[in-house]
């Protein structure tokens, strides 16, 4: 997506419907909500919340941030 949303802008109906989807699919493939938050401008919480509203199963805290295995996830992460 990475267009920044309006601050503090409501987001309802479609709009928040189709920004859900294109989250859910961001974080399924690996990405932090961290990052998908800055990306689009909006907090952690309001892209967690979303990611819960949509029944997301939330991945555990951490991960490889050291070694091979982290450099395979930013790579991976990159290519998109």
């Amino acid at each position: 997506m990475s267009s920044k949303l309006p601050k503090g802008s409501r987001i309802t109906g479609t709009g928040r419907t189709d920004l859900a989807g294109s989250l859910v699919q961001r974080y399924s493939k690996g990405e932090s909500i961290r990052s998908i938050a800055d990306d689009i401008g909006r907090s952690y919480g309001f892209v967690h919340g979303l990611l819960a509203e949509s029944g997301v199963t939330m991945r555990s805290r951490g991960g490889a941030t050291r070694g091979k295995a982290a450099e395979e996830r930013r790579a991976a992460l990159k290519k998109g």
